[in-house]
């Protein structure tokens, strides 16, 4: 039972990955990574909490689908 809920929690947390790098803007020719000002954008869109839209724009530099942001 615990397998089956962790593994739907990993698909629901891929899913929703994919889902923000797809509602990034973006040109035909520009993959991943995307930059981290759009993820931050496209999750307050999604009406993610800036807390929340943070840490998982956070996951997604980790994972390489968006760029650090610049400090």
């Amino acid at each position: 039972m615990s397998m089956a809920l962790a593994l739907a929690v990993a698909a629901g947390g891929l899913g929703m990955a994919a889902a923000t790098a797809q509602a990034a803007p973006t040109s035909p020719d520009q993959g991943p990574p995307f930059p981290y000002a759009d993820c931050i954008k496209a999750v307050a869109q999604k009406g993610e909490t800036k807390a929340y839209g943070k840490w998982h724009c956070d996951q997604l530099v980790q994972k390489g689908w968006v760029k650090p942001p610049n400090h």
